[in-house]
This record gives structure tokens, C-alpha cells and sequence, in this order.
């Protein structure tokens, strides 16, 4: 194998990033005993990840400049700033510091979270030039496919070293991975960077319709998306069989929730590798948000008690996670079919500000709707349903095919 290939140069070191920094989805199943172990509620823990997806969005958004000047050097950055995050962590539980955790876990591997995002993508495309949607899919793929892999490896830690020492040891061990993946990192020597004509600015940006209507679309699928991934193992656990009796076991709900994590990946791929082939990308986004409201509409007039209720919430599941995952990967190609290669980074980065806002607005949502207002799952299903009819409205008629490159 030559040594400046894609897969080595490019599609390698992105997978061993991505599957290094998703695993901040795992802190669902690590929540609860972090709780317990620092003598805090589960509550209290949701600043945590809510923080991180917030400084995600907000240093891609920030720090795409830094990236498109130096991918590898970005990459480093990454890898210490994550680094110091998972061992602050590690540091907080042991002292039991709820403030360390909210520090650490959120803020400081947050922002290396959105540069270590942000890193590969461009790097991708620039050597999938053809096939830019199967690039950036097989990059956030390792990214959904993060908490599938490592949690159960992470509970087997914990359960043979303790809960701090388990992130303690992940840290030397990402550490290991990130890196070669960051060594690994090399644009294709027949890419030559060209200056922008006039200055980048990020306001102006948010002015052109196109952005302004792929943003809201992508803060819309994340939202839905969320509002119901978050909700998956309660919603299972309150099913019932036509006897009342509960319609999943334990085993089974977790079995469907590792279904619905390969769902998420194999859309990263599957949705983005489709747009590849589409005369317009933005035409997978209409195909998604469709897919989705006609799921989510099936799913609303489903009793929670009827025969076929378990196979019709499964696939629903399994269809929102498919375009969860999907919209996530087709983002970067359709940004660069609107407004160019040369600023993707940073046009790339304030994208994911959509992310930031929606991790802040999907689990709550939910939890609004059901804990604070008392409505069933229905509602939620009502909800989304409504913010998926509105994405596919603004996908359909509003982003248009019109380029705007910025050079």
C-alpha cells in the first residue's frame, strides 16, 4: 500500500478521531454511577453533555480559521484538549467535584471535540473528490458508531478497575489513537490552498439563503432526532402487550438500542453515499426528513397496548436514527456543492452551531413535554412530527440549487 493514498491519508486517521471523540454519547450509560459515585442526582449530571455539544459547536464554529490553515496541527490540539478532559474527568470523580466534571467533561472536551469534528472532514473531501458524501460518511460513521463499540468496553473497565480508573486508563489509550490518527493526516499533494479575494465573514454568511435554510433544516433533524433518541428506553419500557404486561425485557431494550446505534452509522454512510449519485444533495435532505414524518405520523396513531405496537416504534426508531446520522454526513458535501471548497472549514464549522443549539433544545424538549407538562410519549411524537414537516418544507422550497461560492 502506497503511503499517500485516501485511505491512509485520509479515510484511517478520520475514523480513528471520530470513534475516539463519540464516545461523549456514552455518558448516558456512565450518568447514573458517576451519580452515585459522587454523591450527586442524575439530574445534575446533564449540564455535563450538554455543555460539551455546546463548546462543540461553538469552537468549530470559531475555530474553523485554525483548522483550514493546519489540519494536522489541529488534530493535535484535538487530541490534547480531549486528552486533558477525559483525565479531568477522571481527576473530578475521584474527588468527587460535580464542578470539575461540569469543566472538564463539558467545556474542555468540548471545544476538542468541535476541532477533532471539524479536522478530517475537509481533508476527506479533498481526496473523495468524486465521491465526497461516501468520505464524509465513513468519518462521522466511527463517530455513531462510538457508543456501540466502546460502551460495553467501558462498562468492563468499570466493572475490573473502577469508574474513574476507567477514565483514566481510555485517556491513555484515545491518547494513543488520536494521535496516530492526527500523524496520519495529509492533504493530497496536487491541492493547493487558494486565498479567499476578500475577507471571511461569518454574519454575511448567515444573510444567503441557502445557508440560512440548510442551517435551520439541520438544527430541525438534530432536535427531532434527539427528542426521541433520548427518550428510546422509556418509551420501550412502556410498552405493553395486549395482557398489560411489559412488551421488552432489559436484555431486549438493549439489544434494540444497539440496533438503533448501527441504524445511526449505517445512515452516516448510506444517506451521504445516495447524495453522491442525486443531481442535488440537498435532495437525500427531503428524502430524510420524509421518511422520518411518515414514521413518526405511524408511530402517533399507534396504541401503546396494540399487537403490532413493538415492530411499528422499532422501525420508527430505527428510521429517525438512519436520518439522524444522515443528515449529519451529508452536511459538509452540500455546503461545498453551495458555497465552495475553499472556506468549507469555516463554513463547515458555523454549520454545527445548529448542533450546539439543538443539544441544548432536544433532550429537554422531551423531557419537558413528558416530566414537566405530564403528556404522554404521543405528544412527543406529535412534536416532531410537526418539526420534521417544517424541515421538509424548508428543504423543499426554500434551499434552493443556486451556488454562491465564496472565493
Amino acid at each position: 500500500m502506497t503511503m499517500n493514498n485516501k485511505w491512509l491519508r485520509a479515510a484511517l486517521p478520520a475514523l480513528l478521531i471520530h470513534s475516539c471523540i463519540g464516545t461523549v454519547y456514552a455518558w448516558s450509560v456512565f450518568k447514573a454511577p458517576v451519580a452515585r459515585a459522587i454523591g450527586a442526582a442524575p439530574s445534575s449530571l446533564e449540564w455535563a453533555f450538554s455543555l460539551a455539544i455546546l463548546f462543540l459547536g461553538l469552537s468549530a464554529a470559531l475555530l474553523g480559521p485554525f483548522v483550514e490553515r493546519n489540519i494536522r496541527r489541529s488534530a493535535l490540539l484535538a487530541t490534547g484538549l480531549f486528552s486533558l478532559g477525559m483525565l479531568g474527568t477522571a481527576l473530578s470523580i475521584q474527588q468527587k467535584s460535580l464542578i470539575g466534571i461540569d469543566v472538564f467533561y463539558g467545556p474542555v472536551m468540548g471545544i476538542g471535540l468541535g476541532i477533532g469534528y471539524l479536522t478530517p472532514i475537509k481533508n476527506l473531501m479533498l481526496w473523495f473528490h468524486d465521491q465526497k458524501g461516501l468520505g464524509t460518511g465513513l468519518a462521522v460513521a466511527g463517530f455513531g458508531l462510538a457508543k456501540m463499540i466502546f460502551a460495553p468496553i467501558m462498562l468492563a473497565l468499570e466493572r475490573s478497575v473502577g469508574l474513574w480508573q476507567m477514565f483514566a486508563l481510555l485517556t491513555v489509550v484515545f491518547a494513543i489513537m488520536l494521535t496516530i490518527g492526527s500523524l496520519l493526516l495529509q492533504k493530497p499533494a496536487n491541492w493547493t490552498e487558494q486565498p479567499l479575494q476578500s475577507p471571511f465573514r461569518p454574519l454575511v454568511l448567515f444573510q444567503k439563503r441557502n445557508f440560512l435554510g440548510i442551517w435551520l433544516m439541520f438544527y430541525l433533524n438534530i432536535t427531532a432526532g434527539l427528542a426521541i433518541i433520548s427518550q428510546e428506553k422509556d418509551i420501550l419500557s412502556a410498552i405493553r402487550t395486549p395482557d398489560r404486561g411489559p412488551a421488552f425485557t432489559v436484555g431486549m431494550i438493549a439489544t434494540v438500542l444497539s440496533i438503533d446505534a448501527f441504524c445511526n452509522a449505517a445512515g452516516r454512510i448510506g444517506f451521504a453515499s445516495l447524495s453522491d449519485r442525486l443531481k442535488d444533495r440537498n435532495s437525500v435532505y427531503q428524502l430524510i426528513f420524509a421518511s422520518s414524518l411518515f414514521v413518526s405520523l405511524f408511530a402517533l396513531a399507534t396504541s401503546m397496548t396494540s399487537f403490532w405496537a413493538p415492530a411499528i416504534l422499532m422501525m420508527t426508531f430505527f428510521c429517525i436514527n438512519a436520518g439522524y446520522g444522515g443528515g449529519f454526513s451529508a452536511l459538509a458535501p452540500l455546503l461545498s456543492d453551495r458555497f465552495g471548497m475553499q472556506a468549507i472549514s469555516k463554513i463547515h464549522g458555523l454549520a454545527l452551531t445548529a448542533w450546539a443549539a439543538a443539544g441544548l433544545s432536544g433532550n429537554q424538549l422531551a423531557s419537558f413535554l413528558v416530566q414537566v407538562c405530564g403528556f404522554s410519549y404521543r405528544a412527543v411524537f406529535l412534536v416532531i412530527a410537526c418539526l420534521y414537516l417544517l424541515a421538509l418544507f424548508i428543504a423543499r422550497f426554500w434551499v434552493n440549487d443556486q451556488q454562491d461560492i465564496i472565493a
